[in-house]
């Protein structure tokens, strides 16, 4: 994917993976929008990669689409949405469960993504077809014991994009995932003293992984980053059907039956 004069919109864009995401699309001639709660962090990135600094709340309903009108309107279209802004779950999500905690993960790693994705479609539309990609997990992959909840979020976030890929392929919208491993990231800064001798993602670790799905990568993929390998779409074993070979219906769920 040809990156030079493209619109693109990085959420989580002020730190971490955001943001060396944002210095990757920038050097290359893109123009970027970056999208964090952090208004000193992402005014600061954005003047660094002379980009657009749209500080708001990921999770609000309203920011995505008011962002994404505004980007599209600033660069001309959007090319490139990067979901990437996330949390960690921050409890054990077995028992004692601060529900106020759980309801802010839920809306940055799941409904930001989901508003991310409603928002973008219309403008890669307009721009003729183009590419989302969700910044998931390998906790989106196999579970994370540690932290279940965060688990649960990359799941529904690796199984949404597997999902809704299908039918925006036929419109030229190409919708993956990218699902990194431990990243030397702020996320994990708290816990960075555990690690021991096991070798961390840098943030250009991953951004090389993204670099090979935006050249490689195929609808519907997740695609697995791990230390030392080369990053690859994850082979997802399938599941057995009905006796006899029949497969279910492709039912429209968004249709509504008469009244």
């Amino acid at each position: 994917m040809e990156l030079k004069g493209r619109g693109i919109i990085v959420t989580g864009g002020a730190s971490g993976i955001g943001a060396a995401l944002a210095r990757r699309f920038s050097a290359v001639g893109a123009f970027v929008a970056i999208i964090d709660q952090d208004p000193d962090a992402t005014k600061r990135v954005a003047n660094e990669v002379a980009g657009l600094a749209l500080p708001g709340d990921v999770s609000d309903p309203d920011i995505m689409p008011m962002f994404t009108a505004i980007a599209e309107d600033r660069f001309g279209q959007l090319d490139l949405v990067v979901l990437n802004a996330g949390m960690e779950g921050g409890q054990s999500g077995t028992h004692d469960l601060d529900v106020d905690s759980y309801r802010r993960l839920v809306g940055v790693n799941i409904d930001h993504v989901v508003f991310g994705l409603c928002a973008a479609v219309p403008a890669l539309r307009r721009a003729g077809g183009g590419t989302i990609l969700a910044i998931a997990s390998l906790a989106g992959l196999f579970p994370m014991p540690g932290d279940p909840l965060y688990t649960m979020t990359k799941h529904a976030v690796v199984g949404y994009v597997r999902a809704a890929a299908v039918s925006l392929a036929e419109e030229g919208i190409r919708v993956c995932a990218v699902c990194p491993g431990f990243a030397d990231t702020p996320l994990i800064a708290a816990q960075r003293d555990q690690f021991g001798d096991f070798p961390p993602l840098s943030t250009d670790d991953v951004a090389n992984a993204v670099d090979a799905v935006l050249e490689h990568g195929k609808p519907g993929e997740a695609w697995f980053v791990q230390p030392g390998r080369e990053p690859a779409p994850y082979g997802f074993r399938g599941i057995p059907g009905p006796a006899g070979g029949t497969r279910p219906p492709e039912v429209d769920w968004g249709k509504r039956s008469a009244e």
